[in-house]
């Protein structure tokens, strides 16, 4: 029985019968995945993997605390799965009791597909989008554009047992797709992405339009210096600040003073009103269209993740209520510690309580702004204020009197999410939406466009 004829519950039901620790948490990770690549309006590349990933998480009790030891391989043959096991009981009996140690997660009821067979993706989810696709390089040819990009789909089907008797299965599909467009010169250049579950929501023809639009815009150009100004970000841009913010919203680290969310001697900032407009900030595992995983799966621990809370069960959270700060993300042990409630993260993000216009409506309805594409290269500059910096990317276009007039050059900024909130003077329409600089890593986003009166653009940058 090799690793890939053996079904994935198989192997972790024979990791729970080799373990010989206190507790023992096995997940197998089943991935399959497919793909396009294009340059120049036409295709260069497709593919199709698949792997499979162990984890053994082992836990054994000493007369200090618990430790826990993990280890991780890929491609775990029969043969392997013991070794892999005493791997990981050596890690936890050469480790000091861990910090975040809890009694495994029980209670739970096992899901009805455990013992299924892994979902997979192949390049039949490909079979509408990819003639499409092609039209749409035949357009941008006949309008002199090059179109560049790729589209990639993946399964990922999580099979969660414990020594404690779970049984839990979760299948994850994600795609995404991120599309080019640039003058033959190279010298103007147009991004559009979206997120999607299975490509028969994503219309290549319509992304191309809105490119060849954005294309035209920049036909002429404008050079500005650096400066305040008041701007219009959009849904992408919108979200890879938020999430951010979400990454840093760690109860335990603000009730220790270290982040934007420690309240000034003292205490976390739960409670807070962070912006006058009704904004809310939330995640649910369930939320249509972007539903993730219902139960932590976690490979490992860190900051307010717990390798001890696999398993425990997620529910819709509101990070903001209406403008007031209402949960920060929490571990069992984080949320020991701190006194606030248990608040794991959830793989989606949303935020509501704008607005009914579109950004299209909010470029009408300004005098004279910037509206941009999308950002880049964030990096965190300050953990204290969620100082962060980063660059505009592919497009940066002036509106005067509600119509955009031309492309100025892009900037580097310096803004702070959560301060960002606090002066949006509006918020548009919610929209499903692909991060740019985090796409990698969370895609299941929701956002509406932000209208900020005073964004800093702190200088000139030189990228198109």
């Amino acid at each position: 029985m090799s690793a890939r004829t053996s079904k994935p519950y198989e192997i972790v039901e024979r990791a729970l019968e080799l373990s010989r620790a206190d507790g023992c948490v096995v997940i197998a990770d089943e991935e399959s995945t497919a793909n396009l690549r294009w340059a120049g309006n036409a295709l260069t590349t497709n593919g199709v993997t698949r792997g499979r990933t162990l984890t053994v998480i082992a836990t054994v009790d000493g007369a200090q605390g618990t430790a826990s030891g993990v280890v991780s391989r890929s491609a775990v043959t029969v043969d392997e799965l013991e070794p892999l096991v005493r791997a990981a009981e050596a890690a936890a009996r050469g480790a000091g009791p861990a910090e975040d140690a809890q009694p495994l997660v029980t209670g739970v009821a096992p899901s009805p597909g455990f013992t299924e067979a892994p979902a997979e993706t192949s390049s039949a989810v490909f079979a509408d989008f990819a003639p499409a696709l092609g039209e749409a390089f035949a357009r941008a040819r006949a309008g002199g554009r090059e179109l560049y990009g790729f589209a990639n789909h993946e399964m990922v089907s999580s099979y969660l047992g414990t020594s404690a008797g779970l049984r839990l299965r979760h299948d994850q599909p994600n795609g995404t797709l991120e599309l080019n467009a640039k003058s033959p010169d190279r010298t103007r250049s147009a991004w559009a992405g979206r997120s999607t579950r299975d490509f028969k929501d994503v219309d290549p023809a319509a992304l191309d339009a809105e490119l060849a639009v954005r294309l035209g815009w920049a036909e002429r150009r404008l050079e500005l210096p650096a400066g305040r100004y008041e701007t219009l970000l959009p849904p992408t841009a919108v979200a890879d600040l938020l999430i951010y913010q979400l990454w840093s919203a760690s109860g335990r680290d603000a009730a220790e003073g270290r982040t934007v969310f420690s309240k000034p001697g003292g205490g976390t900032r739960v409670g807070e009103r962070l912006t006058e407009l009704p904004l809310t900030l939330r995640s649910d595992p369930d939320e249509p269209g972007l539903e993730s995983a219902p139960f932590v799966i976690a490979h490992s621990s860190g900051g307010d993740q717990s390798v001890f809370d696999n398993g425990l069960p997620l529910a819709a959270t509101e990070w903001i209520r209406e403008g007031e700060l209402n949960r920060l993300t929490t571990s069992r042990h984080g949320a020991g510690l701190t006194g606030l409630p248990v608040a794991p993260g959830i793989d989606n993000l949303i935020l509501d309580g704008g607005g009914d216009r579109s950004l299209e409506d909010m470029v009408a309805a300004t005098e004279r702004g910037l509206l941009l594409t999308c950002l880049w290269y964030i990096r965190e500059v300050d953990p204290a204020t969620l100082l962060l910096t980063g660059l505009t990317r592919d497009g940066v276009y002036l509106v005067e009197n509600g119509e955009v007039t031309g492309e100025v050059n892009n900037f580097r900024f310096n803004e702070s999410p959560v301060d960002l909130l606090g002066r949006a003077a509006e918020a548009g329409r919610t929209e499903k939406t692909l991060p740019r600089e985090w796409g990698d890593w969370f895609t299941r986003a929701a956002m509406p466009a932000l209208r900020v009166p005073d964004f800093n653009m702190s200088s000139v940058s030189q990228g198109v």
